[in-house]
């Protein structure tokens, strides 16, 4: 798929736009002010392949806590600003990569263009991030209720008005919970400019709704070409969202990154209990981040040809199971092996791999 040429921003090391790989975003959900656990959270999301962070500033005290913050981090860290322009002035003197602000709620235009002088003067980019559930009260008056038109009307509004002071260091998202909203708005806006954008189906749920919602909106728009970083929105532990994000992008073939497990339904014909054996095997693979195709396969109909077209795959029997490395059977162990001998190989490959 041709993905739209945007303009490149870099927020620190990390450039989103302009032809670089679609980066996966997060969003703590400590409490900023609790700087360890912000830290330790943080880092526990990087190392799951988290490339720019997103941390609440709610008060003074949790500007104050950035700097202290971002010592102690090696990702981008971006302060996410709502009500109290202030605050973002704040998160600039703190030394922060990047900013979002609301539209719908940041205050008026004085306030937009102080934080934009200051963001300029630093070098720091903005995030225009527009909300179904936050719009400005004159949209919703002229359009009724949210919409996709009222979601780009506002988020070129905002564009014209930083452009106007001369900031263009800028990426947008036009977010909603519906999702033919949102890939409504986000087809529009794409049309109408070339700043990159931050894609996400915001308040999409649980981890199970939330990631379906997510893989259908962001897949789609991805699909499209449209797109330059994703966030998930899932309530429960970042983390996931970390990894839903990889497996949207995985699925596309956009980015490679750690395991790809292929498994099949299962059905009569499985004779080994697959369903225990894959998710064994995934939570185990979960650490591995060279990019590896893993098949665990249940009997005869697709197991071996799909086992044969993974980097390593298993076809079950009754009781045993074929290894397959790169297309090559390596042996038949019994069930009770499989997951431990699967996981041996796989790790022996992926240290090969990464030399």
């Amino acid at each position: 798929m041709e993905r739209k040429k945007t303009r490149p921003v870099w927020l620190g090391s990390v450039q989103v736009g302009g032809g670089a790989p679609i980066s996966v975003q997060s969003m703590t959900n400590t409490d900023t002010r609790n700087i360890a656990a912000t830290v330790e959270q943080i880092n526990k999301l990087a190392a799951a392949g988290c490339e720019i962070v997103r941390v609440a500033v709610p008060d003074m005290e949790a500007a104050d806590a950035l700097s202290l913050i971002k010592d102690q981090i090696n990702i981008p860290l971006v302060a996410d600003i709502h009500f109290d322009y202030r605050l973002a002035l704040a998160a600039l003197d703190k030394g922060v990569d990047g900013l979002r602000i609301n539209p719908g709620n940041i205050g008026g235009r004085e306030r937009v263009l102080e934080i934009a002088a200051a963001a300029k003067a630093r070098k720091v980019p903005i995030r225009i991030g527009v909300n179904a559930g936050s719009l400005e009260k004159d949209l919703l008056d002229e359009y009724g209720k949210p919409t996709a038109s009222a979601l780009v009307e506002s988020a070129l509004r905002e564009i014209c008005l930083l452009e106007e002071v001369g900031f263009f260091d800028l990426k947008v998202s036009v977010k909603s919970s519906d999702v033919p909203m949102m890939l409504e708005a986000y087809q529009m806006l794409s049309e109408k400019t070339d700043y990159p954008l931050h894609l996400g189906v915001t308040e999409a749920g649980t981890l199970r709704s939330g990631a379906v919602k997510s893989s259908v909106g962001i897949g789609i728009l991805l699909s499209k070409g449209i797109g330059d970083t994703i966030r998930v929105s899932l309530t429960g532990n970042p983390l996931e969202e970390v990894r839903v994000g990889y497996d949207i992008l995985k699925s596309l073939g956009l980015r490679a990154r750690g395991i790809e497990l292929i498994s099949c339904p299962t059905c009569a014909r499985t004779q080994i209990d697959l369903i225990k054996i894959a998710g064994e095997i995934e939570e185990r693979l979960e650490g591995i981040t060279a990019p590896l195709k893993i098949a665990v396969m249940g009997c005869v109909v697709n197991g071996p040809l799909e086992a044969k077209n993974a980097d390593l795959g298993v076809a079950g029997g009754k009781g045993t199971g074929l290894i397959f490395r790169q297309g090559k059977v390596i042996r038949s162990v019994q069930e009770k092996e499989l997951v431990s001998e699967l996981i041996r190989e796989a790790k022996q490959l992926a240290a090969q791999t990464a030399i």
